[in-house]
């Protein structure tokens, strides 16, 4: 047999990858749904679908055709495969249901308002749904937005009212007809999910005076009725992300809880549980302090999977609850995403560093490969080396990381060098291959492919490391991250791989940041890339998504206005920068919004530093338009090209 001609990624890959998220497995453990989005060319737009394959990897085939669909969920009784879908494309996201027996899906809710989450209820003769702002009546004259709340901007849900709430409804299949539960407009009630007897549904929400100061997310229990009154169970330090589970016989409610708002851009978020009959909470993953992810009861509620950050790595782990012991499940050379276990089967999202995510049975430890969506594409592709790295920082610390070499590598010579920097602050880089629209992994393959070699730095900060670890930066950004990813620096260059006259940076969001930092504080660099970045700390205070974390951490600028300027360095001592910049952003992006970098390239530009300003129309924090993210990816090259080619 002939072996496919191989080649390099290229940005153009953007519409060759295809990304598969969202793993469900049945409730007999027979078969597992996902969702595959592809880039479609000429729609120039991300399309999703929804795919099944059998437990033992045959019968992968495409569920739903269309624009869009999500969040594939079974009926209990495994008939039904219900999902989220836009139909039309301008229509709100509304529950679809697929008779997986055979037919046409059919529209399940009609009512007013968006379905953002939805869940079977255990007799499978209701579904719960999460409903929150409705896209009705655009195309009318617009109407003021009336902002009186303290957090009052999200990233893509925009501005932020008393009418964007959410609030829980109920279902019933068989007739259609629709029972509001919660209804108050002071409260955003989200993240609700069924106890096993159907009689009672737990949801987050915060009747708090200060709720959204406060950083707490409060536990609530109400029945599934018209006119039932909530009850309040416990209150946890809200986590990055929340997942509520109950027990399979109803005892505990799985939580994930953070830490006090002060932390709040250092959180590693902790397992925990409460015992629903008093409301007590039991932390289950302090002794581990690390991150946690996607937990999941095994079907006799014994234990809990769950997925551990550590050193740059990834794993699942199970909490066996009797014991209170912690084991370490794999599997080896897998980075695993996601978790889904039913029917006595446990399926993972999986990826590394030449595959792009995909779904896998997860058996005593060991992965088995059920879905292979990029196997055609990365057998036709060489990608760089990825190598674990460790170094000292200037005071000592040792920082984990890891290098990318060009698929050409050759030892023994000097290469041109960019540190990319991963956002977050928290997060990691780990071995993944991400193709999505903001994915380090996958950009430091696309760099590698250009003859540079790329260093990930998991700086101080991040997660896999503890809390000490990541709360080291507190109140001092642009301090040790920047020493780390100097350190970084300096051990390419001694291991003899990096050429010192070639030395780039750059990164995303808080990457972007730390670019626009480590510029003004070093002038090593001949090129940088800051891509939704900011220098001026005070400048975005109040424009971006984050008051809870200013206040809490920093004080606002009134109170701490010598601690802002000092934040603020590279703005206020632009002068000190040298270094050629690209400044990149989205005009809709509310996380990191796009002034940041228009307040440094107009410095630069006044400075007479070689500056570039690209904003990109219509996108978020997180791109989406498949024509943007290759474009995107030809400017980075051509940036570092221009500036550190030979």
């Amino acid at each position: 047999m002939l072996q496919a001609e191989q080649r390099t990624l290229v940005p153009d890959d953007y519409y060759q990858l295809l990304d598969v998220t969202e793993p469900q497995v049945s409730p007999d453990g027979g078969a597992v749904a996902y969702v595959v989005t592809t880039n479609d060319r000429t729609a120039d737009a991300a399309k999703s679908a929804v795919w099944q394959v059998n437990w033992d990897g045959t019968d992968a085939r495409a569920m739903t055709q269309g624009e869009d669909a999500s969040q594939p969920r079974f009926s209990p009784d495994g008939r039904y495969l219900a999902f989220l879908s836009s139909r039309p494309p301008d229509a709100t996201l509304q529950v679809w249901l697929l008779d997986r027996h055979g037919g046409e899906a059919r529209q399940l809710t009609h009512g007013s308002g968006e379905v953002s989450s939805f869940a079977w209820s255990p007799d499978g003769k209701r579904v719960l749904l999460v409903v929150g702002t409705s896209n009705a009546g655009a195309g009318h004259p617009p109407k003021p937005v009336v902002v009186d709340g303290y957090h009052f901007k999200n990233d893509q849900d925009g501005y932020l009212t008393t009418e964007s709430h959410k609030h829980l409804r109920v279902i019933d299949v068989a007739s259609g007809v629709a029972t509001d539960l919660t209804t108050d407009s002071q409260f955003n009630d989200d993240h609700a999910v069924w106890a096993p007897d159907g009689k009672t549904i737990a949801y987050v929400s915060n009747h708090g005076a200060d709720g959204e100061r406060s950083g707490i997310e409060e536990i609530y229990l109400i029945e599934p009725a018209a006119g039932a009154v909530p009850r309040k169970l416990a209150s946890v330090h809200g986590p990055n992300s929340q997942q509520l589970a109950f027990s399979p016989d109803g005892r505990f409610l799985q939580v994930l809880q953070g830490l006090e708002p002060k932390y709040y851009a250092y959180m590693a978020d902790r397992l925990a549980i409460i015992t629903v009959a008093n409301g007590q909470v039991q932390s289950l993953t302090d002794d581990l302090d690390q991150q946690a992810s996607s937990p999941a009861f095994s079907d006799d509620g014994s234990s809990i999977d769950f997925i551990v950050e550590d050193h740059g790595a990834t794993y699942v782990a199970r909490r066996v609850l009797a014991t209170g012991k912690t084991e370490r499940l794999g599997p080896a050379g897998l980075t695993p995403l996601k978790i889904a276990a039913a029917g006595g089967h446990t399926a993972i999202l999986g990826t590394r560093d030449d595959l792009p995510p995909e779904v896998f049975a997860l058996e005593a430890g060991s992965p088995r490969q059920l879905t292979t969506h990029n196997r055609a594409l990365m057998a036709g592709l060489t990608l760089g080396a990825v190598e674990d790295i460790r170094f000292k920082s200037r005071d000592g610390t040792e920082i984990q990381g890891q290098i990318v070499k060009p698929p050409s590598y050759a030892a023994g010579r000097r290469y041109p060098t960019v540190l990319w920097i991963h956002g977050g602050p928290n997060g990691q880089d780990q071995h993944e291959l991400i193709p999505e629209g903001y994915s380090p992994s996958l950009e430091r393959q696309l760099l590698a492919a250009q003859g540079y070699v790329v260093i990930a730095v998991n700086y101080r900060g991040s997660t896999g490391r503890g809390r000490k670890f990541q709360q080291a930066i507190f109140a001092d950004w642009g301090h040790k991250e920047v020493e780390d990813l100097l350190a970084a620096a300096d051990y390419a260059v001694a291991k003899g791989v990096a050429d010192p006259a070639r030395l780039g940076i750059g990164g995303w969001s808080y990457g972007g940041l730390l670019t626009d930092y480590t510029i003004a504080s070093d002038a090593r660099f001949k090129a940088a890339i800051s891509g939704a970045g900011s220098g001026d700390q005070i400048g975005v205070y109040g424009v971006d998504e984050y008051a809870l974390q200013y206040n809490a951490e920093l004080g606002p600028p009134w109170k701490s206005e010598a601690l802002y300027v000092r934040l603020s360095y590279p703005f206020f001592h632009a002068d000190r920068i040298h270094t050629p910049t690209l400044f990149l952003g989205g005009d809709k992006d509310f996380n990191v919004p796009i002034a940041g970098g228009e307040q440094m390239y107009l410095a630069l530009r006044t400075l007479g530093v070689p500056a570039e300003l690209v904003v990109y129309p219509g996108e978020f924090h997180v791109f989406t338009r498949p024509s943007f993210l290759k474009d995107r990816a030809e400017r980075y090259a051509a940036w570092y090209a221009k500036y550190l080619k030979d």
